[in-house]
């Protein structure tokens, strides 16, 4: 039982660096396109273009989401915001790498703006959760939003702010996402890159909180 314990205290802890699994120095093999869009996961990306980047739980049904959504070029998963470089799916489950699951948003900012996104990633989870999303216990589904510039930085602080007052006035807790500027981002194996395309039934536990996001104009980025 102390193990049991003592494992799920782990994953429900952020590693410190002399805790962390070494990884590697070589980047995974992952798949070269997009299995739905037929886009280049690594780019080069098209001019005009922004990117983002999402953690908000299980990395499998956040990307469906967001390639869902009109005006994203192409998404990628992979795993952000730890310590370990190049890690497996294996290893950041294990929680000893630091990372949390996440999406890499590429979009066309004249379709869908990055306030439009921020109102996905709020309404589609469950911010409040801190180390879990639902049934998914550990670091590793955190959620978190990775800012590629400081306009996003200061939009997705903002919309949080924003949102944690709806969220309370709905007998919610104090929002607990991660934002930050934006870590490395290690792309996920193959397998797992648009894992429900590949997989139609396959696990989905993004869930939200029922309470509609107004994003504040001031927010865009």
């Amino acid at each position: 039982m102390f193990f049991l314990s003592d494992m799920l205290n782990k994953k429900l802890n952020l590693p410190k660096p002399s805790e962390a699994l070494p990884g590697r120095a070589k980047a995974i093999a992952t798949t070269s396109k997009h299995h739905v869009l037929k886009r280049p996961l690594k780019g080069p990306y098209p001019q005009g273009l922004d990117t983002a980047m999402f953690g908000l739980g299980c990395f499998w049904g956040a990307e469906r989401l967001f390639w869902q959504t009109e005006g994203v070029w192409v998404t990628a998963v992979g795993y952000a915001g730890g310590i370990t470089p190049n890690p497996t799916y294996q290893e950041t489950c294990t929680g000893l790498t630091g990372h949390t699951e996440v999406v890499l948003v590429v979009y066309d900012p004249r379709i869908v703006s990055y306030a439009e996104l921020l109102k996905l990633f709020w309404e589609s989870h469950d911010p409040t959760q801190g180390m879990r999303q639902g049934n998914d216990v550990g670091t590793t589904y955190r959620s978190a939003i990775y800012a590629l510039d400081d306009a996003q930085y200061r939009a997705a602080t903002a919309s949080a702010e924003a949102y944690e007052v709806l969220l309370r006035g709905a007998g919610r807790g104090k929002i607990t996402t991660e934002i930050a500027t934006a870590p490395e981002f290690y792309f996920a194996e193959g397998d797992h890159q648009q894992y429900l395309a590949k997989n139609p039934y396959g696990y989905c536990n993004l869930k939200g909180t029922g309470v509609a996001c107004a994003i504040p104009a001031a927010t865009s980025a």
